[in-house]
């Protein structure tokens, strides 16, 4: 040995590169714990499956979901961890063909037999060079919503079987009320109607009988105002109100309520106090609602007052764009109590042992009405002063509108003259006391001759062998209705020009537009009201007339 040859070389950059790989693996390594930590920590069960659908990996929620192991799914086929294979391949086969599938529904079962509703979605995934790789897939654990929606569902037909169930005894309680109307209505006629005529009679009767007639009429009327009352009240409470909402001016409403309603408060020296002609406000109503409810508070008012009391009307215009309508009275008052309770059914706050007559409906009726058209009421009062009642109605413009006939009974027309030709008139009702009033109210008609018919069958052929002027028709006849036999007539070119006019005890708004719509020239309510009645025959022979 003569020595040694020693070389050195600089390795820095070797080392560094060293360092620099081992840094890069611990990222790599680091990076693939933190990936496999989402993955493992996601609440949904995921997995990876080849194209032909074998699992490739599964995390931790997924080995919950099928009761198996990683290393146990791994290589198995994505089917087989569902109640329904072939609807869980094609699953893997719509991502496959679409590129993702959402919220597709599958029902796992894990190696015990539990099943599990779960909802999957998934993706394709590639690879660098866009070659496909597999699908990623995810399903959530659905079970707790499927019952949650179970439930609704059962709830909702528990709740439309309640709503038919309401339905039904509403419909009920209207053919209740229409028939007890109806039945009602008939006796009331005969009472009504041959005390009208007893009234009316000639010679007068003696002023003992003129007083028991009046209380008679009073009692009827009375009656057969509860039973519209009644009537008007279950028809809002089972949504079945129509209202027509139209510009309506305010102005005229008032004057007509006042022709109704002055009357009374002279008869009983109440003072009416009106606002002093302005600007004529226009409210959003239907204008025969309003004016129910305006003559409900004013009749109130003056029925309810003190001896020589007053009413005040008050109108004025809010920052809200309503119009307040006040009715102001001078009673007695009521308390805070008797205040809360105003609005109840069938409550007169302790009225009902007084002089004066009620239902304590009146005043539901008036709030349902002024709800139903977007309106507010309220009350003020103070016992010993007096009580203020206020609606609140919305403003609107509007052009005015034709004003319709009074509330009030027409007045009866001049008689017939001496010279008069002799009309036919045929009245097909099948009631002895209905058609023995009638024939007693024609009786003083000289320029009438009535036929009768007791059911409709023998209507059409007395119609067609004697060709009245106008028919006065019951609807609810024995075998063929008033209805059925109006269209048979209606039908017949020869007898269809006839005014027939409807008289019934059938007195549900619904009856009344059905029987004009069929085609009825005019419609009246038992109890008949003598000077309604006349005028509505006085038009009818006038429309005959026009005919001829």
């Amino acid at each position: 040995i003569i020595g040694y040859l020693l070389i050195g070389t600089d390795n820095t950059a070797r080392k560094q590169v060293e360092e620099e790989q081992k840094k890069l693996d611990q990222r790599l390594r680091d990076q693939q714990f933190y990936t496999r930590s989402l993955i493992e920590s996601n609440i949904d069960a995921l997995m990876t499956t080849d194209p032909k659908g074998i699992i490739t990996d599964v995390n931790k929620q997924m080995e919950g979901l099928t009761g198996r192991t990683r290393d146990e799914l791994i290589g198995a086929p994505f089917k087989g961890c569902f109640t329904d294979p072939r609807r869980a391949q094609e699953g893997i086969e719509r991502v496959l063909r679409e590129g993702k599938v959402t919220n597709y529904e599958l029902t796992a079962r894990d190696v015990d037999g539990k099943k599990t509703d779960v909802s999957y979605n998934a993706t394709a995934f590639h690879d660098r060079n866009r070659t496909l790789q597999g699908v990623f897939a995810a399903a959530r654990d659905v079970t707790e919503r499927k019952q949650f929606e179970h439930a609704l569902q059962e709830s909702n037909l528990e709740l439309k079987s309640a709503k038919s169930i309401a339905e039904k005894a509403n419909l009920a309680k209207s053919d209740f009320l229409s028939s007890m109307s109806h039945e009602l209505r008939t006796p009331l006629n005969a009472i009504l109607g041959f005390t009208q005529l007893m009234e009316s009679s000639t010679p007068p009767p003696t002023p003992i009988q003129a007083r028991s007639i009046a209380k008679i009429l009073q009692a009827g009327w009375y009656l057969l105002e509860m039973i519209n009352e009644v009537l008007d009240l279950a028809l809002i409470e089972s949504g079945r109100a129509t209202l027509s909402l139209e510009p309506v001016s305010l102005a005229e409403v008032m004057q007509e309520c006042r022709a109704m309603v002055e009357p009374q408060a002279q008869a009983r020296g109440i003072g009416m106090t009106y606002p002093c002609a302005g600007e004529d406000l226009f409210i959003a109503a239907d204008r025969t609602r309003v004016k129910q409810v305006m003559v409900n508070l004013l009749f109130n008012a003056v029925k309810y007052n003190t001896p020589g009391g007053s009413v005040v009307i008050e109108i004025a215009e809010t920052a809200a764009g309503m119009i307040s309508i006040g009715v102001r009275d001078t009673g007695l008052g009521l308390s805070e109590a008797q205040v809360a309770q105003l609005f109840q059914p069938f409550n007169r706050l302790g009225k009902e042992a007084g002089t004066e007559e009620g239902t304590g409906i009146g005043l539901v009726v008036t709030k349902r009405l002024v709800e139903l058209m977007g309106g507010t009421i309220s009350a003020e009062s103070i016992v010993g002063t007096g009580s203020v009642f206020r609606v609140e109605l919305k403003r609107t413009t509007g052009q005015r509108l034709p004003t319709p006939a009074s509330g009030t009974l027409p007045q009866p027309r001049p008689g017939a003259l001496p010279d008069a030709p002799v009309r036919t008139l045929l009245y097909v009702e099948d009631n002895p006391a209905n058609l023995e009033l009638v024939e007693l109210i024609i009786a003083r008609r000289p320029d009438l001759r009535l036929l009768s018919a007791a059911d409709g069958e023998l209507g059409i052929e007395y119609t067609r062998s004697f060709m009245p002027d106008i028919i006065l028709m019951d609807i609810n006849l024995p075998g063929m209705s008033g209805l059925e036999v109006m269209r048979i007539l209606r039908a017949d070119p020869v007898t269809a020009h006839i005014p027939i006019i409807g008289l019934s005890a059938n007195a549900i708004p619904r009856d009344i537009a059905a029987a004009l719509e069929a085609g009825f020239a005019s419609y009246i309510t038992k109890p008949i009201n003598l000077n309604e009645f006349m005028n509505t025959l006085d038009a009818a022979l006038e429309a005959a007339a026009a005919h001829a």
